[in-house]
């Protein structure tokens, strides 16, 4: 069941909900393109947090900001945390038309969140961080 606060950004503000099938699509689109990955308020606490605080950022930056829910799918989340290799839950991934921004993770200070947001969204697309296993050499 979805915690009533994430369900708010769907009936209240009409946020799509990102699953594989419609990912591309919605990150392609022109300007700022925001997924949020809430992953379960259970086990994230802040998830709460950054779902009341998303629609709020969408309006302090004048609808730059196009945000959409991804799905609670185990499948689906681990695909694209993989793709965008953050780390830690809940998180914000800003992409530009396709290209890949940056991440917030965690629930910030307002302060934090304009700041970084301004910053993101003057940023050139990069490639995402992947995870990776240190190689040991041996003797």
């Amino acid at each position: 069941m979805t915690h009533p606060l994430v369900q708010r950004l769907f009936d209240e503000y009409d946020y799509p909900l990102i699953d594989l099938d419609n990912h591309d699509a919605f990150v392609d689109q022109a300007g700022v393109n925001v997924l949020f990955f809430p992953g379960d308020p259970q086990q994230y606490r802040e998830t709460t947090d950054v779902a009341v605080v998303l629609p709020e950022l969408v309006a302090a930056f004048d609808g730059a900001l196009r945000p959409g829910v991804v799905k609670r799918d185990r499948d689906v989340e681990v695909a694209l945390q993989k793709r965008y290799g953050f780390r830690q839950w809940p998180c914000l991934v800003f992409i530009r038309e396709g290209g890949y921004l940056g991440a917030l993770e965690r629930v910030q200070n307002w302060s934090e969140y304009l700041e970084d947001i301004n910053q993101l969204m003057r940023s050139e697309a990069k490639r995402p961080p992947t995870f990776s296993i240190p190689l040991v050499a041996e003797s």
